[in-house]
């Protein structure tokens, strides 16, 4: 895991705000979620009441995106991971794979579950 992942990890744990470089977490003390932002775009949004997470690639399927993605959903959701087949993304978990789309709501259950 990259540096800025890491400080970016520690920030959305701990409620805090931060940011460096292409790189922003901003927490909502109002709705109690914390938004991860690259290049301006969020690109996951961390409900720490729910243990929720959405995430979205804002139609950037970069290697960047998808490393902070993966970053994120190993903190908020160990195990869980986005991958690339044959230019298609996919999210999976626990030996479930689901195809991945901008906007989906991983919830805090034992299987790959999608609201």
């Amino acid at each position: 895991m990259r540096q800025i992942e890491k400080q970016m990890n520690f920030a959305l744990s701990n409620k805090g705000n931060w940011s460096k470089s292409n790189t922003q977490v901003e927490y909502n003390e109002s709705t109690n979620c914390s938004t991860v932002k690259l290049h301006g775009n969020s690109i996951a949004t961390y409900d720490h009441a729910t243990a929720a997470i959405k995430i979205s690639s804002c139609g950037w399927e970069s290697v960047t995106t998808k490393s902070r993605l993966n970053a994120i959903l190993q903190e908020v959701k160990p195990g869980c991971g986005v991958f690339q087949k044959q230019f298609e993304w996919f999210v999976s978990f626990r030996d479930d794979v689901k195809e991945f789309w901008d906007g989906m709501i991983l919830i805090d259950a034992p299987n790959l579950e999608i609201a």
